[in-house]
């Protein structure tokens, strides 16, 4: 599977081949370099490690300071795995957008959802609430209601959904589609959203 690492810099709107208004999240991917190249023979699998993003030393751990450096480059801040890479490149070698993608090619986005710390049940699982405002009600409006049944089984059972922590999770949008791409400018345009804040790391599969 092909892919590349980029860097979430916002939405826009653009015109499309025939003239429609649509709207695009722009992704920017400098050149990813290749850390790692795993083979069969030595791993098991065939793979392709790159990294993006420059990192300083003072962040990075020993460990990878030594990674990077056998690959003879400076120190990323992200690193994403990319198995049966159909493209043949050596260690430290660098990929560009368009050895990857072209316009019109349907992709997957692998990002970081915005986190939206401890949120109630009608803002994280759509709940109506109690929703009667007479009859004593009282404080009730966005409560969750009963939870759990009486002597049986005298518990709740797991995964009932409750309030919590919302966002901040893995999430993989697909069939997103290239609408346009910019190599002298390392921009890729996707149509549609994208998860993740602005400035985000994002990952694109093909």
């Amino acid at each position: 599977m092909n892919g590349l690492i980029g860097k979430k810099i916002g939405m826009t709107s653009i015109f499309d081949a025939e003239g429609k208004y649509i709207a695009v999240t722009v992704v920017e991917a400098t050149p990813n370099v290749v850390t790692q190249v795993k083979t069969v023979d030595s791993d098991g699998y065939n793979s392709v490690q790159l990294a993006f993003g420059e990192a300083k030393e003072k962040n990075t751990s020993n460990q990878m300071m030594g990674h990077f450096k056998k690959a003879g480059t400076t120190p990323k801040r992200k690193v994403a795995e990319f198995r049966d890479f159909a493209i043949s490149k050596s260690l430290g070698d660098t990929i560009a957008i368009d050895e990857v993608f072209t316009e019109g090619d349907k992709i997957r986005a692998v990002g970081t959802s915005k986190g939206k710390g401890f949120q109630g049940v009608v803002k994280r699982h759509g709940f109506s609430g109690v929703g009667e405002s007479t009859h004593g009600q009282h404080n009730r409006l966005r409560a969750p209601g009963s939870i759990g049944a009486s002597a049986y089984p005298s518990k709740v059972f797991k995964g009932l959904r409750m309030a919590g922590r919302m966002g901040n999770d893995k999430v993989t949008v697909k069939n997103l589609r290239i609408a346009k791409l910019l190599p002298e400018k390392n921009l890729i345009l996707v149509k549609g959203a994208i998860p993740g804040h602005n400035g985000s790391f994002v990952v694109l599969e093909k």
